[in-house]
This record gives structure tokens, C-alpha cells and sequence, in this order.
């Protein structure tokens, strides 16, 4: 079932909205938790959307258009960031702002993810030339692949950067150039501390037997709650990406706790009055890009079928996402793909949907790495990025002269997803397939 993208108009946002506390307060004894379906696959959504504006008070970013040849569409897209043909950088200011959660008399706290984000590839340069582990393909035994396998080379030479900038310059054979687009050192804010209303969350677990618990909290009543911070917080600037961060907080929709889990979204809007009085600005009114994502404690996911789904992986998923349809509103022919059934047929560039819970290894990691509080080990003191799918999987190039090339020479010349011949799925060796 497809849960994008999910449209709410600001007054029904700010209608829902309930009132966000300054610090934690008790809350009633927990009932049972909710045991959610293990074999899913976790969800991304997008949240709003905004149109194509000729103003500057928004994120930084560049327009660029693709023939598709499948069916001779020229398909237009805004990006974050400088057009690469310029081999030109930039960097985007980046507001970190940890939500603390109570939930059912438990508390899950982003502040204590917020460390280990900082330390992770997202923020930090490393070395993409190779990885220790990566996703694995289905096998007999294992049907649905996912589990952790061997790694190998990933990025000849993409080296001294940033994981999305890392991306970037593969989806656009820029490695070795002065293409770059760099998040900026952070901003930490002031917590904010959210008490969610019994009928809005649960506590619920994806296996008692590996005992992880987790937030189960209600998709609309959430995203309610971002919109609202997002045109009342003093500091909010369109120019930057407020990043909202929880730990171990996921989203059910349908009104149904088992209907999850949700790990992530981006957004854009139109803000709302921000010091301009209307929204009416004749094109250069400000709009306002951000994401939420969840810090993902270990084991929360079958590490059988999902191994990569831990810590940063919805993190990647959502920046990725971001600078490639910052203002949610990329389209591409329709595509679908076995991989992530969950979004079923869909037409936009939404770079982490086709290959969600794929990923590798990269960087040391020391926060959540002892085993799951049932003696279950999951983790191998690394961080998991996802693999990310790129522009000319969606466009149907072929051959890709558009990607950094496939690890082996191949017919398509370039890679169709950033981990390229890493990725083990056949899907991904070539373009996009429609529905």
C-alpha cells in the first residue's frame, strides 16, 4: 500500500495541533505493547509540497531537465545545491532539532541520538572508495535477501566527503571535480519535549523475542505537529534545512498502530506570513524546506531481512531524498520495483523508495552497540547508510552516460544506484521498469 505523498492543508495542521511542552512530565503506567508484522519493510513518506518559485528566500538549489527515452518525455527537476556542469560547491546551513517523545510513560529521547548523528557519515568525511558490508541478495533460504554480506568497492576515488555529497557526485560522474554539496556544520537547538496523547501512540515491538520497543505514533497527528513548529519556531530559515531528529519513534497511518512504520519524511511549503504579512509575494515569497527522521535503534528491524535498517539509515534515506526533490514536486514516468512494494506504482523522484533497506557499512560507530536487551547482537560497530537510486534509474538512461561508472565496465556504461554493482538486486543493473 502507497502512503505518498500525504497532503495536508496548514489550517486542518494547525486544527490538530496540540500544545508542545518545554520539559518531560509523568504519564500513566504502559498497557501491552503493539507486536507490529516483522517481514515489512519500513516507509518514507513526503509531506506537502510547493511550487517552482524565481525566489532565492528558499534552499539553495539549480534547475536541470532529462530526456527520458522510454517515452520521449523531457522531464525538468530542481536539485539542492549548484548545477554540477559548473563544478561549482556550495553549502547548506543545517538547524538540528531534537524532539524528546513520551509515549504511553515512556520516553524516547532525540537528544541522545543527536552525538552519534554528528559522528556519523552524514556530517563527517570519509572514504567511499570501498566497504566492509553490504546488503544481500534473496537466496533460497532467504527469499526477501536484506541480511548482512560482504562489501567490496563502492566509489573509486570518492574520497574527503561527506555522505551525500559522496552521492551526488556518483549520480553525476563528479568525483575528482570541484562539485560539492556540503551540509554545514549544525546548529543544535533546545529540545522540545512532546507528550502524545494516548489515542495518537502506543509502545509496540516488530519481535518480543529481540526486545526492542519502540514510539508507535500516529502519522497525522505528527506531522501536525512539525508544520506547526515549522511556522512558530523564531529560527526557522528557509535558507537552512531544519532537520527534526527522534530516537526510535516511528509513524503508523490508517489510524492503526499495526499499519507501520513510517522512519522518515521530507517537506516544502509556502511559509505562511513569516515576517512578509501574506503569502502573496509575487514569486519570491519564502518556502521552506525540512525532514524528520528517526534515529533507528538496533534490532528495531529483522536484521535477517533488514539488517541494514538500523541508526542513519532513514537519516540517508531523507537527505538523500531532500537534494534531489527539495520542494517534492520532481515527477518522472511511473516506476515500480519489487524491492519496495509498499509505495506500489508511483511517478516521483523520490531517490530512496526504490531500493529502502538496502545499504552498506561505513565509519565507526560507539552509540547502541552492545546486543538487544534480550542478548540479541545486530550491530557490527559501523553506521548504515542506505543505497540511493539515481537519476538516470528513473529517466530509463541506456546507456548512463550520466552516473559514475559501474565498479566493472558494463553495457550501461554508468551505475544506476549509488552502490552500483554492490547493489544485489537485478532491478538496479537497469533503468526503472514501469507499472
Amino acid at each position: 500500500m502507497s502512503v505518498r505523498p500525504i497532503r495536508f492543508p496548514v489550517v486542518a495542521l494547525a486544527a490538530a495541533a496540540v500544545a508542545l511542552v518545554a520539559a518531560s512530565v509523568s504519564v500513566a503506567a504502559s498497557p501491552a505493547p503493539v507486536v507490529v508484522d516483522d517481514s515489512t519493510q519500513p516507509q518514507t513518506i513526503t509531506i506537502g509540497g510547493a511550487p517552482v518559485l524565481s525566489t532565492t528566500r528558499t534552499v539553495q538549489h539549480w534547475f536541470g531537465q532529462t530526456l527520458d527515452p522510454h517515452n520521449g518525455v523531457t522531464y525538468g527537476y530542481n536539485m539542492v545545491g549548484v548545477d554540477p556542469s559548473t563544478n561549482g560547491s556550495a553549502t547548506i546551513p543545517v538547524d538540528i532539532i531534537p524532539l524528546n517523545f513520551n509515549v504511553a510513560g515512556q520516553s524516547f529521547l532525540g537528544t541522545d541520538a543527536v552525538p552519534a548523528i554528528l559522528a556519523s557519515p552524514q556530517f563527517q568525511n570519509g572514504d567511499y572508495s570501498s566497504t566492509a558490508f553490504s546488503s544481500t541478495g534473496p537466496t533460497t533460504a532467504n527469499p526477501f535477501g536484506g541480511s548482512k554480506g560482504p562489501g567490496g568497492a563502492l566509489s573509486a576515488g570518492n574520497s574527503g566527503v561527506q555522505l551525500e555529497d559522496a552521492t551526488m557526485r556518483a549520480q553525476f560522474n563528479k568525483v575528482g571535480t570541484g562539485y560539492h554539496l556540503i551540509l554545514g556544520t549544525p546548529v543544535v537547538h533546545d529540545a522540545i519535549t512532546i507528550d502524545v496523547p494516548s489515542q495518537h501512540g502506543v509502545i509496540a515491538t516488530r519481535n518480543p523475542a529481540r526486545g526492542v520497543y519502540f514510539a508507535d505514533v500516529d502519522v497525522t497527528w505528527f506531522a501536525a505537529q512539525l508544520q506547526n513548529l515549522n511556522n512558530s519556531l523564531g529560527y526557522v530559515d528557509p535558507t537552512h534545512l531544519p532537520l527534526y531528529v527522534t530516537n526510535s519513534v516511528m509513524l503508523y497511518f490508517g489510524r492503526n498502530p499495526a499499519n507501520c512504520c513510517i522512519i522518515g519524511f521530507h517537506g516544502a511549503g509556502i511559509v505562511p506570513g513569516r515576517s512578509t504579512g501574506s503569502v502573496h509575494g509575487n514569486g519570491n515569497q519564502p518556502v521552506q524546506t525540512y525532514a524528520w527522521t528517526s534515529y533507528i535503534t538496533p534490532g528495531t528491524f529483522n536484521p535477517a531481512n533488514s539488517w541494514a535498517v538500523q541508526d542513519i539509515h532513514a537519516l540517508s534515506h531523507e537527505i538523500s531524498e531532500w537534494a534531489d526533490d527539495p520542494f517534492v514536486n520532481n515527477t518522472v514516468e511511473p516506476w515500480l520495483t519489487p524491492t519496495a512494494p509498499q509505495y506500489g506504482c508511483t511517478g516521483v523522484l523520490e531517490t530512496g523508495d526504490p531500493v529502502v533497506g538496502i545499504g552498506f557499512s561505513k565509519g565507526a560507530n560507539t552509540f547502541e552497540q552492545g546486543p538487544t536487551p534480550t542478548g540479541v547482537q545486530v550491530t557490527d560497530g559501523t553506521y548504515h547508510p542506505e543505497d540511493e537510486a539515481l537519476l538516470p534509474w528513473f529517466m530509463r538512461s541506456s546507456p548512463n552516460t550520466i552516473s559514475q561508472p559501474t565498479q566493472a565496465a558494463s553495457a550501461n556504461v554508468g551505475r544506476y544506484t549509488f552502490m552500483g554493482d554492490l547493489n544485489p538486486f537485478p532491478g538496479f543493473r537497469a533503468p526503472a521498469t514501469g507499472c
